[in-house]
């Protein structure tokens, strides 16, 4: 198999209008060592043979100690990702196989976390009711294996592709999209699009994560967000940021917080991207994966070119008809759509 080389980033900010920070993130380039930080984003990372890791968690609860949750969903994944542990679950050559095992072993590191959380909130009555979302990817060689539990989301962009989620929103709103009760196009601007249906810490019911695996290819940017990203910016935006800033995977992450302040900064904003550099093959077509792939520039260029033609013909008949005197013209009313982004935090 073909060296696999990466660059990452990540950060966070607590945002323009909460004092608290309770999103967390972690990150580490090689899992073969005890190197739990974020390295420089020049940095070109020659991928070793347990991979690496990026997780974010949004906590919730506000005076409940929601950071507290978070913190703790972090630590349980640092403490379970210790190499002994990863070795054994890799030991398999079949891929279905191994992607079987990769599955349980993700699910039950994020069940540990969720347990984790609930023995902390019995254990201290001023934590009772905090909470926590949880994404993580773990990145061994080409191919990135995705759990999650909560509405933090995972995209891959290929700038030869697009852009998709591969991770689904555990919300309210995404079952009435599922359930196809609302549309996608209204999904982000409803009043109740921060309703989350799973997270980590609820004691009545017991964490459920979901698992993907994803075959990573050369130029793909894996990118883990919590909702302080993806509730206040949409798709369309995110993808413009890391199309023009495909180069600087730092320089990224900066642009994609600043952004989310931009629109407004209600809630705190993390944010965590994986570049591919080499050593996959190279992705020719657009990720068909789900809905949310944006057109390719061509695309856009032809349109461009066709709107010019229509318009050359139009002007070619307008004075055709004007000096021939064969009708009046009379201009017709063109409605314009303006989409106005809501406040989604309530």
């Amino acid at each position: 198999m073909a060296e696999v080389k990466i660059k990452i980033a990540a950060g966070t900010n607590v945002g323009l209008v909460r004092k608290n920070n309770e999103d967390n993130f972690i990150v580490n380039k090689d899992l073969t060592q005890d190197e739990w930080f974020v390295p420089q984003s020049s940095e070109s990372i020659t991928m070793q043979e347990l991979g690496c890791i990026l997780a974010v968690a949004d906590g919730m609860g506000g005076t409940n100690a929601g950071e507290v949750a978070s913190a703790i969903a972090i630590e349980t994944i640092q403490k379970e990702f210790a190499s002994d542990v990863l070795k054994k679950v890799l030991a398999e050559s079949d891929p279905d196989v191994l992607a079987k095992k990769v599955e349980k072993f993700l699910v039950s590191v994020i069940k540990s976390a969720d347990l984790n959380i609930i023995n902390a909130s019995k254990n201290d009555s001023s934590t009772q009711g905090m909470g926590t979302t949880i994404v993580l990817a773990w990145i061994v060689n080409n191919k990135a294996y995705i759990s999650w539990c909560g509405d933090s989301r995972c995209y891959v962009f290929n700038p030869n592709a697009g852009i998709c989620r591969l991770s689904k929103d555990h919300s309210y709103v995404q079952d009435l999209v599922d359930q196809g009760k609302l549309d996608y196009e209204n999904a982000f601007s409803h009043p109740c699009s921060n309703i989350i249906t799973r997270c980590l810490g609820d004691p009545s019911v017991r964490a459920v994560p979901d698992f993907r695996c994803y075959e990573l290819k050369e130029g793909d940017t894996l990118l883990l967000c919590t909702d302080g990203l993806c509730g206040l910016c949409q798709d369309e935006e995110i993808i413009q940021i890391m199309d023009e800033n495909q180069s600087d995977i730092g320089n990224c992450k900066d642009r994609l917080i600043e952004a989310a302040l931009s629109a407004g900064g209600y809630d705190n904003v993390t944010v965590a991207l994986c570049h591919c550099i080499d050593g996959n093959e190279t992705i020719k077509d657009d990720l068909n994966a789900t809905q949310y792939t944006l057109p390719k520039k061509s695309n856009f260029l032809r349109f461009l070119l066709v709107l010019l033609f229509l318009a050359a013909v139009f002007f070619v008949c307008y004075y055709f008809n004007a000096f021939n005197l064969k009708s009046d013209i009379v201009p017709s009313n063109v409605d314009s759509v303006m989409v106005q982004k809501q406040d989604t935090m309530q």
